[in-house]
């Protein structure tokens, strides 16, 4: 990955995101009253956070938007967020403003943590978003080291064969259209449920969402496919094609050592 590539994508990211906001995109609505009564049974009805997070060093990764932040903060958690968009920070410092909660909001990349000291936080959350840089490795990196020895990394991903795989249905199901072996950004899309418009997006392989968080210093302890298909869904919409193929992977792992592995990754394609 160059720099050039990856500050490309940073910028066209944090423009796209600020203007998500501004359109009210439904992934830039702060969380309701309803999220808030059972904040921990909104976010980790499989309990994978023990059921209690008060006191808790929490990192809300690439999740500003005043949903995440908030739910954990009325949860008692001492929440961070970060985010490239200031327009998604600006909705957490709102919600935070509005309902009383404690939420620190800090403006900068996912992959750019060096503002917090080394074992900084117990918890990091992160929801869809490492599909916005080139790589993912330094995402990995960079939380490896902030995070705690022992502390746990809950994140979800945008599964490839959904970044592969047309939004049309065929006869047969949904065809895939991109491959799996690229390099560069996917194509650009509008008024897609699957991706966000305006956005740049890559496509990691499985070998770099589950491989390279181990060989970043990770232990990954559990995996789910969050369930959106739906059996009577209108035909070709985000329920049926979700049928056929999961949207998401959300990962738990936990750090296993304070020492930030150095790992060169590979990049495969055919022929090579």
């Amino acid at each position: 990955m160059s720099n050039g590539e990856r500050d490309r994508a940073r910028e066209q990211n944090r423009q796209a995101w600020n203007r998500l906001v501004e359109k009210k995109n439904r992934f830039t609505r702060p969380a309701k009253d309803e999220d808030l009564v059972d904040p921990l049974g909104t976010v980790d009805a499989i309990g994978w956070l023990g059921g209690d997070v008060r006191g808790l060093k929490l990192l809300c990764l690439a999740a500003g938007g005043g949903k995440h932040g908030a739910i954990y903060a009325e949860a008692g958690a001492l929440v961070t967020v970060v985010d490239l968009s200031p327009a998604m920070l600006e909705r957490d410092r709102q919600v935070a403003a509005e309902r009383g909660l404690d939420m620190r909001t800090v403006e900068t990349s996912m992959d750019d943590l060096g503002m917090f000291d080394e074992g900084d936080f117990d918890l990091v959350i992160q929801p869809v978003s490492t599909c916005y840089l080139p790589s993912i490795v330094p995402v990995y990196q960079a939380v490896a080291r902030v995070l705690r020895p022992g502390g746990l990394y809950v994140s979800q991903h945008k599964q490839p064969t959904s970044l592969q795989s047309g939004t049309e249905p065929s006869a047969s199901g949904y065809e895939i259209r991109e491959p799996y072996y690229r390099q560069g950004s996917l194509p650009q899309v509008s008024n897609s449920l699957l991706r966000e418009e305006g956005t740049l997006e890559y496509l990691h392989r499985w070998e770099e969402i589950l491989g390279d968080l181990c060989r970043c210093g990770f232990v990954i302890e559990d995996l789910t496919e969050p369930v959106h298909g739906k059996r009577d869904a209108e035909h070709g919409s985000f329920g049926h094609r979700a049928m056929y193929i999961a949207p998401y992977v959300r990962i738990k792992a936990r750090r296993l050592n304070a020492d930030n592995r150095q790992f060169t990754p590979r990049v495969i394609l055919p022929g090579s």
